[in-house]
């Protein structure tokens, strides 16, 4: 409230928390003064939380000497944790002058210019099946009931093990590519702009809303954003945003644009040259080759990306 009064700092006003969502937590403090923590055994330890006493947990990883606080949450599967913050140290770069370029998309989550397709792994065919039955016994669920509640948490537990699924994956992919590589070059993607709703206003209603949201979820689900965070974490100052722009329609080859090349989303095969190669793959070489830039040759000029001038590569 006191920053939403306050001139100078342009908050908005606050909202209402909804039960459930963002439950936890956080102190703040000298380890041994206003918390502590010890390890019990290989798989448990216990963290002091004033007011609460000694609370034991499952020891995962080890405890940053440099923490200075800590946050017991609880997610919306029903599930405990507890998180000491502490800046890790980057991954160091292996010295071998080497680049690779990231291609991020739905079939495939993210090809690299060495040929590698990477996918997120998420729920089987047999969970999804049982997210879908869950989900119908939701909505003939009363609000309010218990059942509804049980039925609730169970659907939760099933998004929570995806969601660790893409996690897991994000940093064990990151930190294999982080070490490496010298260089890394992704595609400069506006994330937030490329999921927003295509439902419209009630003046002018949007069109092909089921299929742009289908599209978005599976945007969401791939963990693009996820994956270059850490990457920028993992490899600080080595990683490279590029002007997606034509990245999808350049040969690797020839360096000749066009659209006919891309036969499928699978499929690139040039009409100049015949060089044929995965699409993804073909897009993460011409991303890896360096920066877009203008057909005179100077780089591109911030504001102007969505300009039509034929555009090169600056060799890697």
């Amino acid at each position: 409230m006191t920053a939403f009064f306050d001139p100078g700092n342009p908050a908005g006003p606050p909202s209402w928390r909804k039960a459930g969502r963002d439950e936890g937590f956080r102190i703040v403090g000298r380890r041994g003064g206003q918390w502590d923590v010890r390890r019990l055994s290989r798989k448990t330890g216990h963290v002091w939380i004033p007011k609460a006493g000694w609370v034991r947990f499952r020891w995962s990883r080890a405890v940053p000497a440099g923490a200075k606080s800590y946050r017991v949450t609880m997610d919306r599967a029903g599930r405990w944790h507890v998180a000491f913050a502490a800046v890790p140290d980057p991954v160091l770069a292996p010295g071998n002058g080497e680049a690779v370029g990231i291609d991020r998309g739905v079939a495939v989550s993210a090809a690299l210019s060495t040929g590698e397709l990477l996918r997120v792994p998420g729920l089987t065919a047999r969970e999804r099946t049982r997210l879908l039955r869950l989900q119908r016994k939701l909505a003939r669920a009363r609000r309010g009931s218990e059942r509804r509640q049980r039925v609730r948490l169970s659907i939760a537990r099933l998004r929570a093990r995806e969601t660790d699924r893409r996690k897991d994956w994000a940093e064990k992919t990151s930190t294999d590519i982080a070490r490496r590589f010298d260089v890394i070059r992704v595609e400069d993607l506006k994330i937030k702009k490329m999921t927003r709703s295509a439902k419209g206003t009630r003046e002018h209603p949007g069109r092909y809303v089921r299929q742009k949201a289908g599209l978005n979820r599976e945007i969401l689900r791939s963990g693009w954003g996820l994956l270059v965070r850490r990457l920028e974490h993992k490899a600080a100052g080595r990683v490279e945003n590029i002007n997606p722009a034509f990245t999808s329609q350049r040969c690797s080859a020839c360096r000749k644009v066009d659209p006919k090349s891309r036969e499928s989303q699978a499929v690139f095969r040039c009409t100049a040259c015949g060089f044929a190669c995965n699409a993804d793959v073909n897009a993460a070489r011409n991303i890896a080759a360096g920066h877009a830039v203008t057909a005179r040759g100077r780089p591109g000029v911030p504001g102007r990306e969505n300009r039509e001038p034929q555009l090169a590569l600056l060799p890697a």
